[in-house]
């Protein structure tokens, strides 16, 4: 009886250790389901983040006590917004202010004052350009129909300083033509003058602004090295500021510079063209008038 009991107890105890053993082994905390496919003979599982393994390898996960890691997500890319790039006034604007307003100041002086003499001077050239065979056509007619007085009349009526020229030498022609070649030529220096006058002043703010510019990159240099020996030591930070108000006063000196040096030699151009078409017409004039003299 003792022995019947003993076994029955041993049979308990190792029914109720194989239990423990078996439930350990499955992963009951992730384990969801189990599928068998008969067809190809393999068992796998589906975990809750939706990974399927086969049994041996869930097996080994279940030992080793760990889950399959959940794939990362993919990262969110942020869109970058681009930043509208400044408009070229706003640079130039920026840059000026940086430059300084003492040197900067007075360059722009320079570009405002050479932009309003040359603006002038390109007024007055084009209300003096005459078209001089017209008006040679109208004195020879004029002569001819109603004398030098009729011709007068013409370069009364008639704008530019090839009129001018003109009306002088027809106020000579009764003193011969000596006389009258004498008064063009000395009224056509007269108005020589008169078309080059600006000029100089033009030719001065040419010189002027990169001069200026120059100046504002030796003072930003001095104070630069004044900073330099202030601090007791070479900083980037130091330096960079009195370079940078030297560059840009040289910069904006040239720029000034370079833009009244194109409007100067179109009106030297401008200005070389009339006084051609005033020596070419006063040469024609005398001809004319000494027609005039032999016929009569």
């Amino acid at each position: 009886m003792r022995r019947l009991f003993a076994l029955t107890l041993v049979a308990i105890l190792f029914t109720i250790g194989t239990m423990s053993s078996s439930s350990a082994a499955e992963p009951i905390d992730t384990l969801r389901q189990e599928s068998i496919s008969t067809g190809e003979e393999m068992i796998s599982v589906i975990y809750d983040n939706g990974d399927t393994l086969s049994l041996e390898e869930a097996e080994a996960l279940a030992a080793a006590g760990t889950e399959p890691e959940p794939e990362p997500e993919p990262a969110k890319v942020e869109e970058v917004v681009d930043e509208p790039e400044p408009s070229f006034h706003q640079v130039v604007k920026q840059k000026f202010i940086e430059g300084g307003a003492e040197f900067m100041g007075i360059v722009l002086f320079c570009l405002i004052m050479g932009l309003a003499l040359c603006i002038e001077r390109i007024i007055y050239l084009n209300l003096a350009t005459t078209n001089t065979e017209k008006l040679l056509n109208e004195i020879k007619s004029s002569i001819s129909s109603g004398g030098v007085d009729a011709a007068k009349e013409v370069c009364r009526n008639t704008r530019g300083p090839v009129a001018s020229i003109f009306y002088q030498g027809l106020e000579r022609s009764g003193e011969g033509v000596d006389v009258v070649e004498k008064a063009i030529v000395s009224y056509g220096s007269v108005q020589m003058g008169l078309l080059e006058r600006g000029l100089s002043w033009i030719s001065l703010f040419i010189s002027l602004a990169p001069m200026l510019g120059f100046m504002g990159t030796v003072i930003g240099m001095i104070g630069a090295f004044d900073a330099i020996e202030a601090a007791g030591d070479i900083s980037p930070s130091l330096v960079a500021g009195g370079i940078k108000v030297a560059l840009l006063t040289t910069v904006f000196g040239l720029i000034v510079a370079m833009i009244l040096q194109v409007f100067y030699n179109y009106l030297v151009a401008k200005i070389d063209s009339l006084v051609n078409s005033m020596e070419d017409a006063s040469i024609s004039l005398i001809d004319i008038l000494v027609q005039a003299g032999s016929s009569k």
